[in-house]
């Protein structure tokens, strides 16, 4: 069976994470997305902890989003190159970028002028704010989004200063809710017939996925602060705790898995402690309780207790590195890390995050190099050999 987006052609014209993390995830899909960069290649190729791959211009976080895709060279600033586009455009079902808004429009390829060339295609602009209101020319970044969108101010330790997540959270929270919103449009588009303007904010992306924390405050006016490792629901059983030779965490939420959890820690004495008698008086005595929970927690290994804890039915692991989860026998069952072979060697990267019993995603194709395939994609549009020379002598090319 074919892919689900296997007909689909997609012109991307993101940079960085948020943009190139969406259209990724259409491509792990099938969709054909030609990534259009310039000649000299996206910076974001050259970001890379080792000399060696940035020399090669495929830094890791350059190849972590753009596998399965085709790379495009044009520089947009030539006119030469924006006819190109537009002769693209006919024949593509999407485009998406993440510009600074109004950019894209100065160049003579932004929704006004693409939508008159093919009434069916999908427009996504991907940016910090929005394309309007008081914020929507401001420049954006992860960190930045971070901040303002109250993710910040609710992560990090009740004695210490607000914490970023450890990750690039906003643009890859971004990057889904944009191919969320492109699988959309393009399902609305069998009812319609019609492409449309798809408006992808990072500051509204991240506010969704902070529902929970939205909710408590709009409608109790409980604002939530910092809490350490403690679970959201402030149960003092469901936070990290210290072991023998690592941390632990743990999710006890309920009753059963509270007393299941003291049986196996062999400390059931805590059962008719009047300070932890129901939940209300364990979390007003919560470090006493925690402390109950580590002593324990010392008289044998973490990946003992790990064992331990899995076998008793309580919702626990202990922390795993990048290094050690990508060697889960898990993962391996699940094929999330997938390998492709490119000219540097094979490659492993991270594919889709769900399975499928028909029509399977994966990653088939290496990230591409700079312009790889730039004059297959030219001449699959209808330019001839000496058209596409004169658009390299012309410097619309590479």
């Amino acid at each position: 069976m074919d892919q689900a987006f296997s007909n689909v052609r997609i012109l991307d014209f993101t940079r960085v994470l948020a943009g190139p993390f969406a259209s990724f995830q259409l491509a792990l899909q099938g969709a054909d997305v030609v990534k259009i960069e310039h000649p000299e290649g996206e910076d974001t190729r050259k970001i890379a902890r080792s000399r060696e791959w940035a020399d090669r211009q495929m830094a890791p976080i350059w190849m972590a989003v753009n596998a399965n895709k085709r790379s495009l060279t044009l520089d947009l600033q030539k006119p030469e190159a924006v006819a190109v586009v537009h002769r693209l455009v006919r024949d593509a079902d999407m485009v998406v970028e993440n510009f600074r808004p109004g950019v894209m429009e100065r160049l003579g390829i932004g929704w006004p002028q693409l939508s008159k060339i093919n009434p069916r295609l999908i427009y996504t602009a991907i940016s910090g704010f929005g394309q309007k209101g008081p914020e929507s020319r401001t420049p954006s970044y992860d960190g930045m989004i971070q901040a303002m969108s109250g993710l910040m101010a609710m992560t990090g330790t009740t004695d210490g200063g607000p914490t970023r997540a450890g990750f690039a959270a906003a643009d890859m929270i971004t990057g889904l809710s944009a191919a969320y919103a492109m699988s959309t449009a393009l399902f609305q588009r069998t009812h319609t017939g019609r492409g449309q303007f798809v408006d992808v904010a990072m500051l509204d992306a991240v506010l969704n996925l902070l529902a929970q924390q939205v909710a408590e405050y709009t409608v109790t006016g409980d604002v939530a602060g910092r809490v350490g490792n403690l679970s959201p629901s402030r149960k003092p059983t469901a936070d990290l705790f210290q072991g023998r030779d690592g941390f632990i965490l743990l999710a006890v939420l309920t009753e059963k898995q509270y007393r299941q959890l003291f049986i196996t820690l062999e400390r059931t004495q805590v059962f008719d402690d009047p300070r932890f008698a129901d939940w209300f008086l364990r979390m007003e005595n919560g470090p006493a309780l925690k402390a109950e929970i580590e002593a324990a927690l010392q008289t044998d290994s973490t990946a003992n207790w790990e064992q331990r804890l899995k076998a008793a039915d309580i919702p626990s692991a202990r922390v795993w590195g990048i290094g050690e989860i990508t060697t889960h026998p898990q993962l391996a069952h699940r094929s999330i890390l997938q390998t492709v072979d490119s000219e540097f060697g094979p490659l492993t990267l991270a594919g889709p995050a769900f399975r499928m019993a028909e029509g399977e995603g994966g990653i088939t194709r290496p990230p591409p190099r700079v312009g790889q395939h730039s004059a297959e994609i030219l001449a699959a549009a209808g330019y001839s050999a000496n058209e596409i020379a004169a658009l390299r002598a012309a410097g619309a090319t590479g």
